[in-house]
């Protein structure tokens, strides 16, 4: 009697493996995932403000000041090491792109039994990825369209604009805006890459590079440069992209399977 009530659940993880397997999987639960954390910044606005107001230090105002006017920094924004570092992962998902370029093109060089179409296969998923995510998507579409005023120009934290919660889509900034960050979308590319290692080495070397990865968008709150929705939605953003890049790839593989 016990066997026959655990079949059904041995059954159904067995299924639900499986199904996370394949990409489409992954990409309609991050996509979806996505959409349930904007709803859920939407609707309490507040952890944004205190999460930035936690990096923000009050300093006296002048006495010619507008009253009410707060005045204070974003400290850590003035650090030169911390400025060096966030440079250093501002350019890290380029040369790391262009690195991923250079092994395709040269996967392109092989003919016949030397050349690999898995190869061909992860490293264009991982650049077109790279591409129609932080570059396209983040940057050019969201970044324009956003509105959200970036924390350190609010009135909330010194500036003189208006704060508007995550999808808001009414804030006054007209161009690179604060929702959805760029950094921490090629921050949550490079995470994505880990599917380029050999099976084996993934659960090892994957949580570092997911801590590694952090940096920069725990950099770009403490700066003062976006709120934890932008950085969190931006990290997820290029999971969602990369997972849809993969999806595609594999129903024209099967597609022309079946031709």
């Amino acid at each position: 009697m016990a066997d026959a009530f655990q079949s059904p659940n041995m059954f159904s993880g067995a299924r639900l493996r499986q199904a996370f397997q394949q990409p489409q999987a992954w990409f309609i639960t991050l996509f979806c995932i996505w959409w349930l954390l904007l709803g859920l910044f939407y609707l309490f606005p507040g952890i944004d403000i205190a999460v930035a107001r936690s990096f923000f230090h009050p300093a006296s105002c002048g006495a010619d000041t507008v009253a009410g006017r707060i005045c204070g920094s974003f400290a850590y924004s003035s650090e030169a090491a911390l400025i060096a570092l966030r440079k250093f992962f501002f350019y890290l998902p380029v040369v790391v792109a262009i690195f991923l370029l250079v092994l395709l093109l040269d996967n392109f060089q092989h003919h016949g039994a030397t050349y690999d179409p898995q190869k061909t296969k992860r490293y264009s998923i991982a650049l077109i990825s790279f591409l129609l995510g932080p570059y396209v998507l983040v940057n050019l579409v969201i970044k324009t369209i956003s509105g959200r005023s970036r924390p350190y120009s609010t009135d909330l934290f010194g500036g003189t604009e208006i704060f508007t919660p995550a999808g808001a889509l009414h804030g006054s900034c007209l161009n690179n805006c604060s929702f959805i960050s760029g950094e921490a979308s090629s921050a949550g590319w490079l995470v994505c890459l880990v599917v380029l290692l050999p099976p084996r080495l993934r659960p090892i070397l994957g949580p570092p590079l997911f801590l590694f990865c952090l940096v920069p968008a725990s950099l770009r709150l403490s700066f003062g440069g976006h709120y934890l929705s932008d950085v969190i939605l931006g990290f997820l953003s290029s999971w969602v992209v990369y997972a849809g890049v993969a999806a595609y790839f594999e129903m024209t593989q099967t597609q022309k399977k079946h031709r």
